[in-house]
C-alpha cells in the first residue's frame, strides 16, 4: 500500500510539473481604436505579424514603434515578448502580451509551456495560440 502511494504521489509530481499555463487579464474596452505595438527585435517577426493580423480582426487600427519608444506615445500602447524552443520540433514555448493605457498598465496575457516536459500540447501553432490571446486581452471590437 505504501509503495502504491508513493507511486501515485510522484506521478502527480511529475505530471503537475508538465503543466502549461495561460493568463490573461483582458482590458477594458478603449474610446480610441489605435493601438501602437512596441516592437521588439529579439521575437521572430511573424509573432508581430500575427499581433497585428489578430488586433486588424478586431477592427483595431495598429502602429508599430520603434524598440526605443516610449509608453506615452500613444493613448494605448503595447509591448510582447517571446521565445521558441526545440524538442522533436520547435515550439513557441512562452508568449507576453502587455497593454498600457495612458502609460499604465490595462491588461496582459501570457502563455507559458517551459515547463510543459512531456506535455505534447506545448506543440502549438503560435498564430493561432497569437490569435487566441488576443481575442481574450481585447474581448469584443474596437470602437468604430
Amino acid at each position: 500500500m505504501l509503495a502504491r502511494t508513493t507511486t501515485t504521489l510522484i506521478a502527480a509530481a511529475v505530471l503537475s510539473g508538465c503543466a502549461i499555463h495561460q493568463k490573461v487579464t483582458p482590458v477594458e474596452k478603449f474610446d480610441s481604436n489605435e493601438v501602437c505595438i512596441i516592437e521588439n527585435s529579439a521575437v521572430k517577426a511573424t509573432f508581430l505579424d500575427a499581433y497585428r493580423n489578430a488586433l486588424t480582426a478586431k477592427n483595431y487600427v495598429v502602429r508599430k514603434l520603434p524598440a526605443a519608444s516610449s509608453f506615452n506615445d500613444c493613448a494605448i500602447t503595447s509591448t510582447y515578448t517571446a521565445n521558441w524552443r526545440w524538442d522533436l520540433a520547435l515550439y513557441m514555448a512562452y508568449a507576453e502580451i502587455k497593454v498600457y493605457k495612458h502609460a499604465k498598465p490595462a491588461g496582459e496575457a501570457t502563455y507559458d509551456s517551459l515547463r510543459g516536459g512531456a506535455n505534447m500540447g506545448k506543440f502549438i501553432d503560435a498564430e493561432a495560440k497569437i490569435a487566441e490571446l488576443v481575442n481574450a486581452l481585447f474581448p469584443g471590437q474596437a470602437a468604430q
